[in-house]
């Protein structure tokens, strides 16, 4: 995520550049290693099913990392990852979570936002806020520690968590993305100071033996739904 463009080469003023060596070769043409990703991703799912199988630290440690690498505005990174295994802690997000969402349901969601989730069978129940080992609440700094500014906070940050989605589908892991609203409980809950905001709210874990998922959300749009090309026009024949 850029700013500007760095100075041209031989100008006194260009901040220190290092070379680019520590790069990632797959080992494979690049469309194949696309693929490849691809059939993995497409595997990723949301679930409410969680097993109470442990996940180690180490492993969410490294899921983090990989979330850290995403680019941000101005490299500020403004992110903070909190996570939590505590089962007193986890119970109090999921009671003060069920209590917004009993209002969301019940008040806030008009009629057609309740028609689009009739298909995926959410609820105002979640239990899988005490079931899953971890949860993983991202906050959005909306400044930095120190005070200083931050740049393109919200995409910076759903980088970040789309990286946290895959690295966690990558090591075998189930995650769900919950974003009750408003999040400001988890503000509370977890002690976090005014300049960070609650972003998502993502259980991570493997799931149940027994997961289901709903039909609906096995659904994509097709490629040509969702992507434009504009490419050269063929060249003439001769």
């Amino acid at each position: 995520m850029s700013g500007g463009s760095p100075a041209p080469d031989g100008d006194a003023q260009r901040p220190p550049h290092v070379p680019f060596v520590d790069r990632h070769d797959p080992g494979l043409p690049p469309e194949e290693a696309a693929r490849r990703f691809y059939e993995v991703m497409r595997r990723r799912r949301t679930v409410r099913a969680f097993s109470e199988r442990p996940v180690s630290r180490a492993t969410i440690e490294q899921i983090v990392r990989a979330a850290s690498t995403a680019p941000s505005g101005a490299n500020k990174q403004p992110w903070r990852f909190v996570c939590v295994s505590d089962p007193a802690l986890k119970r109090r997000i999921r009671l003060a979570a069920e209590e917004e969402e009993r209002a969301f349901y019940a008040e806030r969601a008009n009629a057609e936002w309740l028609a689009d989730l009739g298909p995926l069978g959410t609820d105002a129940d979640k239990a899988f806020l005490e079931v899953a080992p971890w949860l993983v609440v991202v906050f959005k700094l909306m400044r930095r520690d120190d005070g200083g500014q931050v740049y393109y906070p919200a995409e910076s940050v759903g980088l970040a968590c789309g990286l946290l989605l895959a690295a966690a589908h990558h090591a075998g892991l189930a995650t769900l993305t919950h974003t009750p609203s408003p999040m400001a409980f988890l503000s509370r809950v977890l002690g976090r100071p005014a300049h960070e905001r609650p972003f998502l709210l993502v259980p991570i874990g493997y799931a149940a033996d027994d997961c289901e998922v709903p039909a609906a959300a096995l659904l994509r749009k097709p490629l040509d739904e969702i992507m434009v090309v504009h490419e050269p026009p063929p060249a003439d024949a001769d």
